[in-house]
């Protein structure tokens, strides 16, 4: 029961096949309460099913992190169900889907934009509103993937934007570490959720990774959420300013 008695908040839960849901069945699992967070009118209802069917109590509340309005009015209800947290993870991303087809180099400003808001100033946006909730210290994590760091078929905007996001992670690192708040980063294997579909040719992505990672398998939601637990308890107090690799040691491999 690694976050017994913790509370914590998990950002960006779409459905039951979500890296946000892995890491809140995870840390249910362990003991932790819940709140987790929606985007949008659509997915009220499968979110709310998916609280209640957590073995650790567990609330949904709606959140659009795309507006700071929208951010301000949902804090205001985080703080009513838990006026202090322990712990949070951000587990958002987006860019519009014609983004993704064609060449990197003909990226729209609008497309950039919307890509770098979404999956990355939102973090440092969500990390600022919940450095006030957490007055004895506490966790942060977010979801990054290896296209940051190499050239990904079909990622493009998404590459920078999650490049954005690591460093962030490292500036957050250094900006809350003296009052005890840790930031870090998970970056997954290729995993089949929604956000994945709209990137052309994935299934190619989990063969590949399947065939040439050492552990010759692709990584599974769970594993995820487990890491993010790891990061998220007590047994991480020294870590911060980093990312942990879930990806069954693909990212190691050259050919």
């Amino acid at each position: 029961m690694l976050l017994k008695d913790k509370s914590g908040i998990v950002f960006g839960v779409a459905n039951k096949r979500s890296i946000a849901f892995a890491c809140a069945r995870s840390a249910s699992a362990q003991g932790a309460k819940l709140i987790l967070t929606y985007q949008g009118e659509r997915l009220e209802k499968a979110t709310r099913e998916l609280a209640d069917s957590l073995p650790n109590e567990a609330i949904a509340i709606k959140c659009d992190v795309s507006s700071e309005a929208a951010l301000d009015e949902a804090f205001e209800q985080i703080e009513g169900f838990m006026p202090k947290l322990n712990f949070g993870v951000h587990s958002i991303a987006f860019a519009p889907r014609e983004e993704l087809d064609g060449r990197f180099a003909d990226t729209s400003r609008e497309g950039w934009n919307t890509a770098l808001d979404v999956s990355a100033y939102s973090f440092t946006s969500i990390a600022r509103r919940l450095d006030t909730l957490m007055p004895d210290g506490g966790s942060l994590v977010t979801m990054t993937y290896f296209g940051s760091e190499k050239v990904m078929p079909h990622y493009n905007v998404m590459g920078p934007a999650k490049a954005a996001l690591e460093s962030s992670v490292r500036y957050l690192a250094a900006d809350l570490g003296p009052r005890n708040i840790r930031v870090n980063a998970v970056s997954a294997g290729p995993l089949r959720t929604l956000a994945a579909s709209g990137v052309s040719g994935f299934s190619q992505f989990l063969d590949i990774a399947r065939e040439k990672s050492p552990l010759r398998r692709n990584t599974s939601p769970d594993e995820v959420g487990d890491a993010t637990v790891f990061l998220a308890s007590d047994l991480s107090r020294g870590i911060t300013g980093t990312t942990l690799w879930v990806d069954c040691g693909y990212h190691i491999m050259a050919l």
